[in-house]
């Protein structure tokens, strides 16, 4: 019996669609709340809209997307509360991230972490606070791949978006300088090759970002679900 090939060749294009999607949600080219048109989002990438409305239902059991009856998708802005816990859970993995990443950090690396912060300084001062926020993820993203921890990896990036919408909000009302100066501190216990020291860190910047959204108006979030009401 010839065993077909179509569904493997669907699943692996909805992934591709749903990474787009997520790219798109990650450098603000579709902000929270904003509409995601099927049609649209196939014609751009090429496809059919089958996996298309595949990729929103995976982002849908995400929380990243939410489904609306006779509406279709939207990029899903998530409450304050959410936000919190999102971010607590992601301060522990990326400390654990920072823990084996300082077993084997690399000058190589170590000198990209530096770059992304300067590049953060010098957007700063031009006050360009979406490439800010680019680097900003670009630089947690370095420290959890060089923690060579697939699982990990694959954990932290499914709360991304929620960390993308902190520094959108954050990057709107917070000195830029003050955010980049943050990272610092974790560069500085990477290069000491000190496990525990950079864990720390990571999880310290992990509290003072939790800080700063707690002092945030809840307006600039999302509906409160009804467990939060």
């Amino acid at each position: 019996m010839t065993r077909g090939t179509d569904p493997v060749a669907r699943n692996v294009l909805s992934e591709q669609v749903k990474d787009r999607i997520l790219q798109w949600i990650l450098e603000g080219e579709l902000q929270p709340g904003s509409r995601i048109v099927e049609t649209r989002v196939a014609r751009e990438l090429g496809v059919s809209q089958a996996p298309v409305r595949e990729a929103l239902r995976d982002l849908a059991t995400l929380g990243v997307v939410e489904m609306q009856p006779y509406k279709g998708a939207r990029v899903r802005q998530p409450n304050k509360p959410e936000l919190i816990e999102s971010m607590e859970l992601r301060g522990e993995l990326e400390a654990l991230a920072a823990r084996h990443a300082a077993k084997k950090i690399t000058p190589e690396l170590l000198e990209e972490l530096q770059e992304l912060i300067t590049e953060m300084h010098e957007l700063a001062e031009v006050g360009d606070a979406h490439g800010h926020a680019l680097n900003n993820t670009a630089f947690h993203s370095l420290i959890v791949r060089a923690a060579g921890n697939a699982t990990l990896e694959r954990l932290w990036s499914m709360l991304d978006p929620y960390a993308h919408t902190y520094v959108t909000a954050a990057s709107s009302g917070v000195d830029l300088v003050w955010l980049g100066d943050r990272h610092v501190g974790i560069v500085e216990a990477l290069q000491a090759g000190d496990p525990e020291r950079a864990a720390e860190a990571m999880r310290e910047h992990a509290r003072q970002a939790g800080d700063i959204v707690m002092a945030m108006d809840d307006d600039r979030f999302g509906p409160a679900s009804l467990r939060d009401s």
